[in-house]
């Protein structure tokens, strides 16, 4: 009698066996417990897929005596890529026209061809807002794009210098005698013709940048030969309008734009 013992490389089967013809005890193999496994996938053969099958190694030429001297290559191996899984269902068959299916493709490529048109276009115009805000006036700067002036702070005859946009900025309240001097010039004598009537909007407020046309200097107020401003670096003369009389300055002082929201407000801007 032979006892074949239990081992880890023989099968889980234990026989004593007599003789050659008839065992004495029959064997009890031990019961396997059923276990459900998923099928495999079916691998896609795609040119990434593929291109791991070949050889990655430099390639070795052996000659010798022992070594052939002639390799043949037969492509008969070949394995054409399947691209099944990203073909859409309607063209999958060969044997089926594609034109019958032409219109739904069709329309579904034109769908997506508007939909990427109008979020191309959407984020161009953010981008083009963005960069022409870039280019614009900062916050403080805005700030002093107007200007409101309480005119009731200013006496009759004087004048009021403020800042505005980083000019200065006149303002003068005038006399009576002044209105009726500046409408009674003479046009003929001005270099730059202008009537007194043109250049206010109320005759007793002359509102007026305080920066000489000649070279940019800063007129001195109720100055100069005509009672209105001096400008002491080239000596130009102006006039209680505002406009040039005498030296070099070619133009009168520039009038700004401004409304009244009221009897005692000037809003410059």
């Amino acid at each position: 009698m032979i006892n074949v013992p239990k081992t880890s490389m023989m099968s889980a089967v234990s026989l004593i066996v007599p003789n050659v013809t008839k065992p004495v005890v029959k064997s009890v193999a031990p019961t396997v417990g059923k276990y459900l496994v998923p099928p495999a996938k079916k691998a896609t053969l795609t040119s990434y897929s593929m291109s791991l099958l070949t050889g990655k190694g430099a390639m070795r030429v052996t000659s010798g005596i022992a070594s052939t001297a002639q390799i043949r290559l037969a492509h008969t191996d070949l394995r054409v890529p399947d691209f099944s899984d990203y073909r859409r269902d309607a063209v999958k068959d060969s044997n089926k026209p594609t034109s019958e299916s032409a219109s739904s493709r069709r329309a579904f490529t034109y769908m997506v061809i508007g939909a990427g048109s109008v979020a191309t276009a959407y984020a161009a115009k953010n981008v083009v807002t963005m960069f022409v805000s870039s280019m614009s006036a900062s916050a403080d700067v805005l700030a002093l794009a107007k200007i409101e002036i309480k005119l009731a702070d200013i006496p009759e005859g004087k004048n009021a210098t403020f800042k505005w946009r980083g000019k200065p900025l006149f303002v003068r309240h005038r006399t009576a005698e002044e209105i009726a001097a500046e409408q009674a010039v003479d046009l003929s004598q001005l270099r730059d013709v202008q009537h007194d009537n043109d250049r206010v909007q109320k005759e007793e407020w002359l509102i007026l940048l305080g920066v000489c046309t000649h070279l940019g200097c800063v007129p001195i107020a109720n100055a100069g030969d005509y009672g209105g401003y001096y400008c002491p670096c080239h000596g130009s003369h102006y006039d209680a309008s505002g406009r040039i009389r005498k030296g070099p300055a070619p133009l009168n002082l520039e009038i700004p734009e401004y409304v009244f929201p009221d009897e005692d407000t000037v809003l410059v801007g």
